[in-house]
């Protein structure tokens, strides 16, 4: 049996991320590993704990997002994963959330309901956000689309203050073209948002679409109206943490390349919920194959709902979301069969079932086509231990 080794996690557990990653690190250690867990108090960007100097133990994973930890964990001389994106020690193995992913997958989601001016709301205290920043923009630059951003005083600034902080928001979306989208770098900032469009009168998302990112869901669902949010695979990003620590404490040699972990997606709710275009069949179409995609709709049954000739529906579905109602069939079920994968215990016979394949081995054929990976291969990326068929 291996020895039990004792293992301190300085990751802070106030927000949907951080206990995300707690939780992965939790299903390594059940299933691989036999630690001493020490998971102390601690606040994000907080000092390092006194107790650390002289803690006998052996490993880490952390955080390290102040230079004063950088210095401290470094004295310590123990095996350390670090799970920050800001990079205070470059020769240590760190895995992060794939911020350029989820950028894309904002971008994807915003520029698809047809919003032409799209935005972003920034913290520059954190590295994610910058990331998140330019990966956004970019995209929506090569879209041809109008970009806007806002970058906050950062939250962990002794000049910050959520006074000052509402009024700089309130001139910056009331200049907004409208209707505009606003990606918020994670659903704290999304949710100030969305309080002072409230304040403002601005209806939410008929004039402003707010996406948060981190899904969580006790925010999102407390939100008004409830917010729109990427999820991170933050369960995967802990796993593999632990994993690339318990090498380390065997004495194997771990790369400092960074390993990125890639989001699950998209949850969404009323703050996007929106179809921004000016043609109101397509709008109506988009929102029919979203409702009844699960259903084995056909192009067909589309028609059925919609005033247009199919020659006519394919060319302005094209015109104004880059692809056919038949492929946005397929992309929707896709979605929904993703959303099955990672969150549920369903075996895929009972996922075809629910999304309107004939039978799974056509759901895995059809899935690999679109995803380039097989059911299986995505459901182990989402971290999750679930029943097959």
């Amino acid at each position: 049996m291996n020895p039990r080794r004792s293992v301190a996690l300085l990751i802070e557990s106030s927000n949907a991320y951080a206990r995300g990653l707690l939780a992965g690190v939790v299903t390594y250690v059940r299933q691989h590993a036999n630690w001493s867990i020490f998971l102390p108090e601690q606040e994000r960007g907080a000092n390092p704990p006194k107790w650390l100097s002289s803690w006998n133990g052996d490993g880490l994973l952390v955080r390290i997002e102040t230079d004063e930890i950088a210095r401290t964990v470094r004295k310590s001389k123990l095996p350390l994963v670090d799970l920050s994106a800001a990079r205070y020690l470059d020769d240590v193995p760190w895995v992060e959330t794939d911020d350029a992913a989820i950028a894309q997958l904002a971008a994807e989601h915003l520029m698809e309901r047809g919003f032409q001016h799209l935005a972003y709301c920034g913290d520059p205290g954190f590295q994610w956000s910058i990331l998140r920043h330019q990966a956004f923009e970019k995209q929506i630059l090569q879209s041809g689309l109008s970009f806007h951003l806002h970058q906050s005083i950062p939250r962990y600034d002794i000049k910050y203050s959520w006074k000052r902080e509402k009024r700089r928001l309130s001139k910056w979306i009331e200049k907004l073209p409208k209707p505009v989208a606003i990606f918020a770098c994670y659903d704290i900032k999304a949710q100030q948002l969305l309080d002072v469009c409230r304040e403002l009168g601005i209806s939410v998302p008929e004039q402003v679409a707010v996406l948060g990112v981190d899904n969580d869901e006790l925010l999102c669902e407390l939100c008004s109206p409830p917010l729109s949010s990427v999820i991170p695979n933050a369960h995967q990003a802990g796993f593999q943490a632990a994993a690339m620590l318990d090498r380390l404490m065997n004495g194997e040699n771990v790369s400092t390349e960074a390993i990125f972990i890639e989001p699950l997606g998209i949850h969404t709710r009323q703050s996007t919920d929106l179809l921004a275009i000016d043609d109101p069949d397509i709008a109506k179409a988009f929102r029919y194959i979203r409702e009844h995609a699960t259903a084995n709709i056909r192009v067909s049954d589309l028609l059925r709902h919609i005033p247009l000739s199919r020659r006519m529906l394919e060319h302005r579905f094209i015109k104004y979301l880059g692809r056919t109602p038949h492929q946005e069939i397929q992309r929707q079920r896709i979605l929904k069969v993703k959303d099955f994968l990672s969150s549920t215990n369903l075996t895929l016979a009972e996922i075809a079932r629910n999304t309107g394949f004939e039978h799974a081995e056509y759901l895995s054929v059809v899935f690999k086509r679109e995803t380039g990976q097989t059911p299986r291969e995505y459901r182990n990326q989402t971290g999750t231990n679930h029943i097959w068929s």
